[in-house]
């Protein structure tokens, strides 16, 4: 049997209630996941964006740091959430690009457990080394790594994360071996290099931006496409010969599947004028990172994409 405007009306209620949703949320506080160790760049971004976006809310945006797993814990968390507006995840290549590829059971799916937000950021990284190593320069650690294979530490964020992967094209390109050591954040493995416990990383630049006159720490490479006026002996990837690694580092803002379109909306909106404010971009620029917001369709066809050039990284690198 049917019902004439049935139809018409069950939409009518959809809008109705999406509007409903739109006018009032928030009404508490709204809880902002970040599977990385607090101290890192990517935490000390959070919880920017965390105190900026609760001044325009009008309610508590809490960071909850859920390291661990190559943000595996922090993702699965996420996908378990209650999709009513009230969490929202910053989630990178990582949990996002690579985990589908190094996992065979992942306890969450990329695809059908997240709705996108918005892309953040690009991060710029550096290849360092800590006092304790020898080598002062790129050709210098290049040529301490052949001659000794598998005995320089190398700081990564687990099995399979970027960090990893790099470790092994390294590797590969030069013909030698690095023990992996991992960590769970960049501000953990900034102290591991301080400490002399690992030999060499790489990791965001922001990490070590209080640290540039620090003589524990060498930085070697910069992956910019210009040295860098904080750092300028200090070549770039390009200039030290390992620019052609294709893996760049990016961090956005996601939500639980079937999170209300309004939510989605509204907080995508806040984070893309709060990130293009003067205030945001000279915290970004102090940060070493880049921003990039998008609309949520725009991030979820760039997340396609990096997953797929991270299949083809990752066939070759990616596992043990």
């Amino acid at each position: 049997m049917k019902f004439p405007g049935l139809g018409a009306a069950i939409m009518g209620a959809f809008i109705a209630g999406s509007s409903a949703t739109a006018q009032t949320w928030p009404t508490q506080s709204i809880k902002m996941i970040v599977p990385i160790a607090p101290g890192s760049v990517t935490d000390v971004a959070s919880r920017f964006l965390a105190q900026e976006l609760q001044a325009r809310l009008g309610q508590p945006v809490v960071v909850v740091n859920r390291p661990g797993g190559n943000m595996v814990i922090g993702a699965q968390e996420c996908a378990r959430a209650e999709p009513d507006g009230y969490t929202i995840c910053v989630l990178g290549a990582d949990a996002f690009s690579y985990n589908p590829f190094l996992l065979d059971q992942l306890p969450y799916d990329p695809d059908k457990d997240f709705r996108p937000i918005t892309n953040m950021y690009f991060v710029k990284e550096v290849v360092l080394a800590s006092e304790n190593t020898p080598a002062k320069t790129m050709d210098e650690m290049k040529a301490l790594a052949k001659a000794r294979p598998g005995k320089l530490n190398f700081g990564t964020l687990g099995g399979g994360s970027t960090v990893d992967i790099f470790r092994k094209w390294l590797s590969d390109e030069w013909k030698t071996e690095f023990a992996a050591v991992p960590y769970k954040g960049g501000s953990e493995i900034v102290n591991a290099a301080l400490g002399g416990q690992i030999d060499i990383t790489r990791i965001g630049l922001g990490n070590v931006a209080g640290f540039f006159n620090d003589p524990r720490l060498k930085p070697l490479a910069v992956r910019s496409e210009k040295r860098l006026a904080e750092l300028p002996n200090v070549q770039t990837t390009n200039e030290a010969g390992i620019g052609s690694y294709p893996g760049l580092p990016w961090w956005g803002l996601v939500a639980p599947a079937k999170t209300p379109d309004a939510v989605i909306e509204r907080v995508g909106k806040e984070v893309r004028d709060i990130l293009q404010q003067p205030k945001s971009q000279e915290f970004m620029s102090r940060q070493f990172l880049e921003t990039a917001v998008d609309t949520s369709e725009a991030f979820a066809a760039f997340l396609r994409k990096d997953r797929a050039a991270a299949g083809s990284l990752i066939s070759k690198y990616g596992r043990n």
